[in-house]
């Protein structure tokens, strides 16, 4: 294990070093990958050098308690135990920073939210998602930028596009894609009775151009009339754009924006980020499963997490974790959920790692 050790750390120092060659200074692709990759390591390396001088510490103190004797020899026996019982600690982070990285671990990513079963309260709760996870963006020093917002008429949400931007983004928000159901009494209901709806969630990592080549050839570009509301300009005007890649038949729209160039432009990157994961479910051979497991049918019954209001209560069915924090959860505090999440896919990788 410390020959690997000292190998991560040597590469590490080397692409520390490449980040300041000219080479990858004036290659946009080159530097983004390099400090993509330093970021990535930058925990691991500072964990490894940790654990060298706490094992340093650790076998000073054996040599020096040889000829140590009385209250010199017990402070040593102190030291050593301590920076063993260190050194154990840092064994175990180390096991979970040597698995294997995300390939999407500190890119951009889209989120797509819309309103499933249960008709406008549907929609509003997709509007308490869009609310929940802006303010969990806001804790963790992420931007959000709204792609395309399509509201309700009493204020809810039929469907939200957004881009995520942050070096964490991905890590946290990559356990959010999938079927949320509430259970609650809604504001459309006049006698009082706690309703079933649901929203679904979509979270792909955000495609550069150059992991998803796009044919000119194989879109077909409409145009028109935007319609809604949106301000002097935007409704007399052909801004509205539309796009079908055909060979795989998927349709992005956008027309929140005056120019019909700027509503291209993010189709554009909302279509890549379906065919990036449209190509990623295609090649680990579930693309089905996959879909389904995310967003299924948008079901009451199928669902990854319940909100109960009655009962103050969350649950992520998928660990069968509870919290009776509803409210902080939705005010942003999405952390205690995920964290647990997180524990349970790293004890679920470190169990492959033993069985490989």
């Amino acid at each position: 294990m410390l020959d690997r050790l000292l190998e991560i750390e040597a590469e590490y120092q080397a692409l520390e070093e490449s980040l300041g060659s000219q080479e990858v200074l004036s290659d946009q692709a080159k530097l983004r990958d390099a400090s993509r990759r330093y970021k990535q390591q930058t925990p691991l390396v500072t964990c490894i050098r940790e654990y060298q001088d706490v094992s340093g510490n650790a076998e000073a103190a054996r040599e020096l308690m040889a000829d140590a004797k009385g209250a010199e020899r017990e402070q040593l026996q102190a030291e050593l135990e301590t920076a063993q019982s260190r050194m154990a600690e840092l064994e175990e982070r180390l096991k979970i920073l040597l698995l294997p990285t995300d390939p999407n671990d500190g890119k951009n990513l889209i989120v797509e939210i819309r309103g499933a079963e249960g008709g406008e309260e549907a929609n509003l709760f997709a509007h308490d998602l869009f609310d929940m996870y802006s303010a969990w963006a806001v804790r963790n020093s992420w931007s959000i930028e709204v792609l395309s917002l399509d509201k309700s008429p009493m204020g809810g949400i039929n469907q939200v596009t957004m881009l995520v931007k942050g070096d964490s983004a991905w890590t946290r928000l990559r356990f959010e894609g999938g079927p949320h159901r509430v259970q609650r009494v809604p504001v459309t209901e006049a006698q009082g009775r706690i309703h079933t709806s649901s929203a679904t969630v979509m979270v792909m990592p955000e495609a550069e151009e150059v992991e998803v080549d796009i044919d000119e050839k194989d879109l077909n570009i409409d145009v028109y009339r935007a319609s809604g509301p949106g301000g002097q300009g935007v409704n007399t005007t052909d801004s509205a754009v539309r796009i079908t890649h055909i060979p795989s038949g998927l349709v992005v729209a956008m027309q929140d924006e005056r120019s019909q160039l700027q509503n291209r432009l993010r189709a554009m990157t909302v279509l890549r980020s379906r065919l990036l994961k449209l190509r990623e479910d295609e090649q680990a051979e579930k693309m089905s499963a996959e879909r389904k497991a995310q967003v299924g049918k948008g079901g009451r019954g199928e669902k990854i997490r319940t909100y109960n209001f009655k009962e103050n209560r969350v649950t992520d069915h998928r660990i069968g974790f509870t919290l009776y924090q509803l409210q902080d959860v939705l005010a942003g505090n999405v952390d205690p959920v995920v964290d647990a999440l997180t524990a349970q896919f790293e004890i679920e990788q470190l169990a492959g790692a033993k069985n490989d």
